[in-house]
């Protein structure tokens, strides 16, 4: 979703070293630093991550956003995280707001889906 409303993501993919956040940091220097967890056994790195970022003078330069299926707005501010999202819809929302894009003109068709998957969501 975060593609879809024009930001550019760079996927690290699962299981990075936290070498490789801080090296991907340095090289693309991000507004937003994403972490998402599906399986509780994977939470553990969103702090691991995040004092990585620390130790290399980087986490001041990012917003670091955090979710996925088991995590907590309570458990992403334990973690360190700035921001908590239970979804791509409201993170994708979220990400605007931080980069100061939230009053920009949007796309009549993404809001048209987001609100679609706002609903579905909402069914369960």
């Amino acid at each position: 979703m975060l593609e879809g409303a024009g930001f550019e993501v760079v996927d690290l993919g699962v299981n990075c070293p936290p070498e490789k956040f801080v090296e991907a940091v340095r090289v693309n220097e991000p507004h937003i630093v994403g972490f998402s967890a599906f399986l509780t056994t994977t939470m553990p790195m969103f702090k691991v991550n995040i004092q990585a970022l620390e130790k290399a003078g980087l986490r001041e330069k990012v917003s670091v956003m955090v979710g996925g299926a088991p995590v907590t707005e309570e458990y992403a501010k334990l973690a360190g995280a700035d921001h908590y999202s239970p979804d791509a819809s409201i993170a994708t929302r979220m990400a605007k707001q931080i980069v100061g894009a939230a009053q920009a003109a949007e796309n009549a068709a993404l809001t048209q889906a987001v609100e679609l998957i706002d609903k579905t969501l909402k069914k369960g």
